[in-house]
């Protein structure tokens, strides 16, 4: 049977960091970092039985830090150009590199990220790691680039604001000047001519809410007039190539590209198309939050799978939080019906907020219906962040950070819930919730959900507000899903029309059934537009198997 891909994030800075007196923008002696080396074959082991068959290692390549590493070779970066102490995982510093302070043996950093592959793939589960095609940091320097590559920048004429060929936009004749400080005397940054941020942000005062850590690649297109010159191909892609081919060497099985629609997609489409003459197998997954990108991306661009934020991300976030009615989730799918599979759903990642933060539903459990049709809704990939299915509500204010509900990408940190559970400590009821995504995310690689045919149910049921039901299906293999978002318990009759019967071939007459999640038995009678009487739990799930 082909599986259904189940994404694990997971951010080595932290997830495996077991210092329990971490203190609020500490340096990286005081608050300690998660290693390479700790992502231990147990670990891996625990997650291929949570159904997991990816694992997305975030903050691999080397990133600007305000951690000195100097006595490594490594030039140390302006701390004013560096978001948090850590420093954020999408201000690259050296493509070519493992960042150092994941590494136990510094000098042998690429060495212990290669091992971590091998344990991964031996616990059969296949390696996802950040591409970062949009921006580098301000002060990106390769001290690691093989002996026949030209580093970005390198050859750039600075007298051009836009040249086809070069890497970088420059705001020529005039310095970097922030509206905030940048230091005095050998502390201060300077950069001369500025050059354009990450953000899109084409003028030398970028803002502290610009993305002003980074510098904007340039693929071939003149942002003042549009115009595209990708003839002959600009330096940008093959430089940008060479990178990518130089990680899916290292064992790599798939790249989760950070803003991918901020670059054009006929590189994507020369790109891709490259890496997959050598390595097949590899997968690109497109973080893009503009739906009417979304088929260009994919039938032009050749993404394997896109983040489906703005669809059933936000809409089930709403129906969680009252804002909406549970028959909004219904146009999500209808939205993408062409290209579902090539969707990505989740309900965490670094740049949302937890889900058992205050800041979202305080409380992991009751984004259990959320999870169940997230999860079992469609064929397409399903991901979660590490400490997810633990309920872990990022309740610190870890530094740069603040109290925001999410989990620091800028800061040394350690996660409450990951160290109790990696440390095999009581988790006060937070193993019944990572069992209820064990179950959830097992049924999701049931034949039904992973190959079947989706019927939605809710265009007979007009009356759920609350409720949202539907049917998977494939030959032999029949679930009935129903998910409660209400606060309360619920009886509800879900009406099966006929056109579900011929749809998928739904068989009439006496008929049993077996619930998946929680165990349980039921007989009924199946005929076109009969009522199934359901019981769901508060905030819960039920999913019926016709045997």
């Amino acid at each position: 049977m082909e599986k259904k891909p189940v994404i694990y994030q997971l951010f080595p800075r932290w997830y495996t960091n077991m210092n329990e007196h971490c203190v609020p923008g500490g340096s990286l002696t005081q608050n300690g970092v998660g290693k390479l080396n700790d992502i231990t074959a147990r670990e891996l082991k625990s997650l291929k039985a949570l159904s997991v068959t990816h694992v997305w290692y975030t903050g691999i390549i080397e990133q600007a830090t305000q951690s000195d590493f100097s006595a490594y070779g490594i030039a140390p970066s302006n701390r004013h150009v560096v978001k948090g102490v850590a420093g954020s995982p999408y201000a690259i510093r050296d493509y070519y590199d493992v960042s150092p302070e994941l590494a136990v043996d510094v000098p042998r950093r690429m060495q212990e990220f290669e091992a971590l592959v091998e344990r991964t793939h031996h616990a059969g589960l296949r390696v996802i790691i950040d591409f970062v095609p949009n921006h580098v940091a301000r002060q990106y320097c390769s001290d690691s680039k093989p002996y026949n590559v030209h580093d970005l920048g390198e050859g750039d004429d600075e007298t051009k604001f836009f040249d086809a060929n070069n890497n970088f936009y420059y705001l020529a004749g005039q310095p970097f000047r922030p509206d905030f400080d940048m230091g005095q005397g050998d502390d201060a940054y300077y950069e001369y001519p500025a050059r354009a941020t990450g953000n899109d942000c084409f003028n030398a005062a970028p803002s502290r809410n610009d993305w002003y850590e980074t510098v904007k690649l340039n693929y071939g297109v003149d942002p003042w007039n549009g115009q595209r010159h990708f003839s002959p191909t600009p330096d940008t892609w093959h430089k940008m190539l060479d990178i990518v081919l130089f990680w899916a060497s290292k064992g790599v099985d798939g790249f989760r590209c950070d803003m991918a629609h901020m670059v054009p997609v006929e590189f994507w489409q020369w790109a891709i198309g490259k890496v997959k003459e050598q390595y097949p197998h590899i997968i690109f997954i497109a973080e893009i939050y503009d739906t009417r990108l979304y088929h260009d991306y994919i039938n032009r661009g050749g993404f394997d799978y896109l983040y489906d934020k703005v669809t059933l991300y936000d809409t089930l976030i709403n129906v969680l939080n009252h804002n909406t009615s549970t028959q909004a989730i219904s146009a999500c799918w209808q939205t993408v019906n062409d290209i579902q599979d090539h969707m990505l759903n989740f309900l965490e990642n670094h740049d949302e907020v937890r889900l058992a933060s205050p800041q979202c539903c305080g409380d992991a459990m009751k984004a259990r219906p959320a999870l169940v049709v997230s999860a079992l809704l469609t064929r397409c990939p399903f991901m979660l962040y590490a400490g997810q299915e633990l309920g872990e509500p990022a309740a610190d204010a870890e530094g740069y950070s603040g109290l925001d509900g999410r989990t620091t990408i800028f800061d040394y940190w350690s996660v409450p819930t990951l160290r109790k559970w990696l440390s095999r400590k009581t988790l006060s009821g937070r193993h019944k919730l990572r069992d209820y995504y064990k179950r959830v995310l097992a049924i999701a690689q049931s034949t039904a959900v992973s190959q079947g045919m989706l019927h939605d149910l809710m265009y007979a049921n007009p009356q759920c507000d609350r409720q949202y039901m539907f049917l998977r299906h494939i030959a032999g293999e029949t679930l009935l899903v129903a998910a409660n978002f209400a606060a309360e318990p619920v009886t509800v009759g879900v009406r099966i029309p006929h056109h579900a019967f011929d749809h998928l071939g739904l068989p009439s007459g006496d008929t049993s059934w077996q619930e998946l999640l929680h165990g349980g038995n039921m007989q009924c009678h199946l005929e076109p537009d009969c009522t199934v009487s359901l019981d769901i739990d508060a905030h819960d799930a039920v999913v019926w198997k016709l045997s």
